[in-house]
């Protein structure tokens, strides 16, 4: 039996003069290759290659599937070891670029049987818990349920060897985590006649998170995934400078990479490089935020060009500011919460002691209960402390606080307007719980008539209970009560056509984005493809993490953890303190600290958005 080897990993550590391994013993120099266990493996072994070991002559078929699962984790770029495995005619047609299948612990390969009337036949069956699903446009669904396939293999003169097989790769958590990272890619946001509301509006960047291999070729993969199109679920709202058949330039694949002084050459296909110089830069705009995304240094520029290697365009990274995603997010300069006396006030910077607002919602005139500043934090919105009444004003200057712009008709505090909140258009959203209509609704401006949105994935027994618009305003992330009571954390996609007299808005293909949470309380957006959420887990403690936007964890750090916590509030730069209401009243995260409660009691803190 040799079901107990299959891996060689070559360990690399780069020093001047040494190689140094802390902790471990010397390689010795002969005696079999023992298989690593992959959940001994640790995510942060970046210096550890590993590579498949090639089959043997006289292994069964359950050992012989057994390898190549495990030789599909190596980090070879074409997958050449685990292809021995496979007949020469399945392993040219076999796509591992397909899809990956993440499963509890590593697929199972142990059911297998003889085919009946076939000396040289047998089909083994792998089985796992599924956790997540990478799709063939790289991206992350986090898909639970069984897993199951069928191999079938053949006897060769060389052994067994597989000849029938699914497409794609099926690996562990542990495996996955090694091998793949969430890469952004960015594409332009489809805001219709909305795009004149700001400067700029066609040139709004989104976010769009893909999974890619980490250790093979990152930047190769990071701007082929751009050039080949925005994910399924973000494709309505978002366009892509690239034509249509662009590719990367050359037969063979093009290996990208900085230069010395951090800047990126891309040679296109004719496709590609046979664009005007404003489409050309577009481009450029695109692949410079999508490479720095993932680059361990800063790019200092993007070069496009034909398949000659003749410059078509290029971008310095002060042209790529004028791009920047989250632009229309704003400074925020400030924090905003309601104070003791339900006014509006804020705190500037680390300041722990708040101030009244000016204008009409720092007044005092109708206590409020909820906030919202526009992401210029020129104008706020405020909804009143029973609930029934959304009030717009300027945050400069006095003057009367004016009639409501939207009014509820529930007769219960708990079924009337939910907090507001700002795109980076300048529109107000809002939802009404009203049992008898409950609605999403936009007030374009801020002061515009209500108009009603539809959401047409929402079933009749649930409801919006909170909600946040993303700066871009495609996105928005809203916290849904379901039929059970419990509430879950789903994503929208704000898909905008009409005209701007007659617009026709729609909120669709609503996802969840914390499907590990049983019951969500709060969240907000924190970066261009992420939230924080606060929620528990089944049978769990209360606790606040970071989510991405296609539903997978994020690499941050664990929050230190805070009781009782009833909202949150974080800005789309992520380099500004955390905020959160709990016991203790209003407390802030300032980056690597610890809670701290301010001194002044209030409640609804928010930054801009």
């Amino acid at each position: 039996m040799r079901a107990d080897r299959r891996w060689a990993a070559v360990v690399a550590l780069l020093a001047a003069g040494a190689v140094l391994l802390s902790g471990c013993a010397s390689m010795p120099g002969d005696g079999k290759v023992s298989r690593v266990d992959s959940s001994q493996r640790a995510e942060g072994e970046s210096r550890v290659r590993v590579f498949g070991v090639s089959p043997q002559k006289d292994e069964s078929p359950q050992e012989i599937v057994r390898g190549f699962l495990e030789a599909t984790t190596s980090d070879e770029p074409w997958f050449s070891t685990a292809k021995e495995y496979l007949t020469k005619e399945t392993a040219k047609a076999w796509d591992p670029f397909a899809s990956t299948t993440v499963v509890t612990g590593g697929p199972s390969a142990n059911a297998a049987r003889e085919d009946p009337g076939d000396e040289n036949g047998y089909t083994v069956e792998i089985a796992g818990t599924r956790t997540a699903l990478v799709d063939g446009r790289h991206a992350y669904d986090p898909a639970k349920g069984a897993y199951n396939a069928r191999f079938h293999l053949t006897k060769l003169k060389d052994g067994w060897r597989i000849d029938q097989l699914p497409d794609g790769l099926v690996l562990g958590e542990s495996d996955f985590e090694r091998i793949y990272r969430s890469v952004d890619v960015y594409y332009y946001a489809q805001l219709g006649s909305d795009a004149r509301s700001v400067s700029g509006g066609k040139d709004v960047l989104v976010s769009d998170p893909v999974y890619l291999r980490g250790r093979i070729d990152p930047v190769t993969e990071t701007v082929e995934a751009l050039i080949e199109g925005p994910t399924t679920w973000l494709d309505p709202v978002v366009d892509s400078a690239f034509p249509a058949g662009a590719r990367l330039a050359g037969r063979g694949k093009q290996r990208l990479s900085l230069d010395d002084a951090g800047a990126l050459k891309v040679r296109l296909n004719a496709k590609g490089a046979d664009v005007g110089r404003g489409q050309c830069v577009r481009m450029a705009a695109q692949l410079f935020h999508s490479v720095q995304s993932q680059a361990s240094t800063k790019v200092s520029g993007v070069e496009l060009a034909n398949p000659q290697g003749d410059t078509r365009c290029d971008l310095s990274r002060e042209g790529a500011e004028s791009f920047e995603p989250g632009r229309l997010d704003g400074r925020a300069a400030e924090q905003y919460f309601i104070d003791s006396k339900h006014r509006v006030a804020s705190l500037t910077g680390a300041s722990e002691k708040g101030k009244v607002v000016e204008g009409p919602l720092g007044s005092g005139e109708v206590e409020m209960g909820s906030v919202a500043v526009s992401r210029d934090e020129r104008q706020g919105a405020a909804v009143s402390l029973d609930g029934r009444s959304l009030y717009a004003a300027s945050l400069a200057g006095g003057g009367d606080l004016e009639s409501p712009v939207l009014l509820s008709g529930a007769k219960k505090e708990q079924d009337r307007l939910t907090a507001p909140s700002w795109d980076g258009l300048g529109d107000l959203w809002v939802a009404d719980r009203d049992p008898e209509n409950p609605r999403l609704l936009r007030l374009r401006g801020g002061k515009e008539k209500p108009e009603e949105i539809d959401v047409p994935g929402l079933g009749k027994d649930e409801r919006i209970e909170s909600l946040r618009v993303s700066s871009d305003g495609v996105r928005i992330a809203m916290r849904v009560r379901e039929a059970d009571g419990r509430s879950s954390l789903q994503l929208g996609r704000v898909e905008r056509g009409g005209s701007r007299e007659e617009p026709e808005v729609t909120v669709a293909a609503l996802r969840p984005v914390a499907p590990q949470l049983e019951d969500v309380v709060a969240a907000s957006w924190s970066g261009d493809s992420e939230l924080v959420v606060v929620g528990r887990e089944s049978q769990s403690v209360q606790q606040l993490q970071y989510v991405g936007t296609d539903g997978s964890t994020t690499n941050q750090p664990t929050l230190p953890g805070i009781n009782d916590v009833t909202g949150v509030a974080a800005a789309e730069d992520e380099a500004k303190p955390l905020l959160a209401e709990s016991e203790y009243g209003i407390v802030r995260l300032p980056p690597d600290a610890n809670w701290r409660t301010l001194p002044d009691p209030g409640t609804a803190p928010v930054y801009p958005g």
